[in-house]
C-alpha cells in the first residue's frame, strides 16, 4: 500500500491544485462533481450523480456498502482581496482530494477488500443542507461505519499530530422579523418601536441560563430598521440570532429559552415577532468503536506519539447529522493536523498539503479495520 501512496502523491497534488483553483459554493458545484466523476470513471468506478442536485458518491468493491468515507465539496462565498468569490478557506479542497485518493486506493486493492466501500461526495456543508439531502436519499441507510476528516488549525492541533475524533458543537441560525407600529419621532405613544423590540429580545437573550459546565452562547449578529429619516419612529425590522452549545441538550434549552423571550417581548410590547431556524447544525455524536478504529489507524501510520487525544471544538460540521439521524450508524472524523494558518475561514487559509497523503493512509486503514 504504501509503494502505491507514494506512485499517488503527485497526482492528488495536481487534483489538489484544480481544486483549490475552482471553488463553487454550496449547490453550485456543478463543475467539482463532474470533475471528481470524471476522474473516477478513469480509474474505472461507476460513480452516481444525482438529477435534481450535485454532489455524488461512489462504490468499491462486491455486495452492498457497510463502510463509508464523506468529504464535503463546496467552498465558501467571501472577499478576498477586496473581490467578492468563491473561495475554498475551509479546507475542502483538501478534504476532497483526500477523499479522491482513499478511492483511487481502495480501488487498487479491492480483490483484498472484504466488503464494499462507499465515498460520499457531499454538497452544501457550508449551508448546513447537504448532509441532510443525503440521509433523505437514503444514501447512508445500509452503513454501519461513516467516517470525516477535517484539516485543524494550529491552535487545536499541532502540524503533523491527528486526532481520531473531533466533538463539533451545535449551532442555529436564526433569522427573524418585528412587526411595530411606524409613526412621528414625537409622538412616541402612537407606536411601537422595533428597535426598542430588539433591543428587548437582546436583553431576553442574555437571560438564558444553560449549563455553565458546557460552553453557549446565544447573540444577535443582524438588526435592521428604519430608513433615511431621523425622525420617523420605524415599525418593521429584520434580525438574526447565532446561537451555539457544545451539546444537543443545552442547545436544547437555549431554543425553548429564545422561544420564552420571544412570547414575553410580544406580550411587553405589543409587537409581533416571527422567528425561524435557517440553519440547524447539531453537536458530534461520536461512536467509541470507530473512534478505536480510527486510533488504532493512526497509530499504524504514524505511531502512538503523533496521535493526539480528541478534539473539543466549538465549530460546526454537518457531517453528525448523519448520526443525528441515524443513531445506530457509528461514526467519527478524523482531523488532520497540518498547520492551517491563520485559521479555518480566514481568506488567505492556507496549510500543510503534504499532510493530505498522510490522511490517505489514515483514512484507508481506518476503513479496512472498519470492514
Amino acid at each position: 500500500m504504501n509503494q502505491v501512496l507514494q506512485e499517488l502523491q503527485p497526482r492528488l497534488a495536481n487534483i489538489f491544485n484544480h481544486l483549490h483553483q475552482h471553488p463553487e459554493v454550496s449547490w453550485q458545484e456543478h463543475n467539482t462533481t463532474q470533475y471528481i466523476a470524471n476522474l473516477l470513471r478513469e480509474a474505472n468506478m461507476e460513480p452516481h450523480l444525482f438529477e435534481d442536485m450535485t454532489g455524488l458518491y461512489v462504490d468499491i468493491g462486491k455486495g452492498t456498502p457497510k463502510v463509508g468515507f464523506r468529504t464535503d465539496i463546496d467552498a465558501l462565498w467571501q472577499e478576498v482581496n477586496g473581490v467578492f468569490q468563491a473561495n475554498h478557506s475551509c479546507g475542502h479542497d483538501g478534504h476532497m482530494t483526500m477523499a479522491i485518493g482513499t478511492a483511487l486506493l481502495l480501488k487498487d486493492m479491492e480483490h483484498l477488500l472484504s466488503g464494499a466501500v462507499r465515498i460520499l461526495f457531499q454538497p452544501a456543508e457550508e449551508k448546513a443542507q447537504g448532509a441532510h439531502a443525503f440521509v433523505e436519499k437514503g444514501i447512508i441507510d445500509d452503513l454501519k461505519y461513516l467516517f470525516g476528516v477535517h484539516v485543524r488549525p494550529l491552535k487545536e492541533l499541532q502540524d503533523g499530530t491527528y486526532a481520531p475524533a473531533l466533538y463539533h458543537g451545535a449551532a442555529k441560525l436564526f433569522t427573524g422579523t418585528i412587526i411595530g407600529e411606524e409613526t412621528h419621532g414625537a409622538r412616541p405613544e402612537l407606536g411601537i418601536n422595533v428597535i426598542e423590540v430588539g433591543a428587548a429580545i437582546v436583553e431576553g437573550l442574555q437571560k438564558i441560563w444553560t449549563d455553565p459546565n458546557i460552553s453557549a452562547s446565544v447573540k444577535m449578529t443582524q438588526f435592521n430598521a428604519g430608513g433615511t429619516s431621523t425622525n420617523i419612529i420605524p415599525g418593521k425590522a429584520t434580525f438574526s440570532i447565532d446561537a451555539r452549545a457544545q451539546t444537543n441538550e443545552v442547545m436544547e434549552v437555549i431554543t425553548e429559552g429564545m422561544e420564552r423571550v420571544k412570547a414575553s417581548v410580544e406580550a411587553m410590547y405589543g409587537a409581533k415577532i416571527f422567528l425561524q431556524v435557517d440553519a440547524h447544525i447539531v453537536a458530534a455524536i461520536v461512536n467509541d468503536e470507530a473512534l478505536q478504529h480510527m486510533r488504532a489507524a493512526i497509530t499504524d501510520v504514524v505511531g502512538e506519539k503523533a496521535c493526539a487525544p480528541p478534539v473539543v471544538t466549538p465549530g460546526g460540521e454537518d457531517f453528525h447529522f448523519y448520526t443525528y439521524e441515524r443513531p445506530k450508524l457509528k461514526a467519527t472524523m478524523l482531523g488532520l493536523g497540518c498547520g492551517v494558518t491563520p485559521g479555518l475561514h480566514h481568506p488567505q487559509m492556507t496549510f500543510n498539503q503534504d499532510r493530505l497523503l498522510i490522511g490517505v493512509n489514515i483514512i484507508t486503514r481506518a476503513i479496512l479495520r472498519a470492514l
